[in-house]
């Protein structure tokens, strides 16, 4: 078991299943937010945030160049302001 976590964050795999829930939580917001009439944008802005961030993450973990990990870092500043 160790060492399947351990590969799972030495690809990166890790951020993948993660951004994955946060996908599925956004889609149920979303839903859940049309048939209650909830204002979405600020919510969706915020994950969108979170997922630059943990893309930062995932480059970081794969060894990308700091350009990639400015890069989303940036994506993830844009999104939350």
């Amino acid at each position: 078991m160790e060492a399947l976590l351990a590969s799972w964050f030495a690809s990166g795999r890790i951020v993948d299943a993660i951004l994955l829930l946060v996908a599925v939580e956004a889609l149920a917001l979303a839903w859940i937010g049309r048939r209650r009439g909830l204002p979405l944008p600020s919510l969706l802005a915020n994950l969108a945030s979170g997922a630059a961030l943990m893309l930062a993450l995932r480059a970081a973990l794969v060894g990308a160049g700091w350009i990639a990990v400015a890069g989303w870092m940036l994506a993830g500043l844009v999104a939350h302001l």
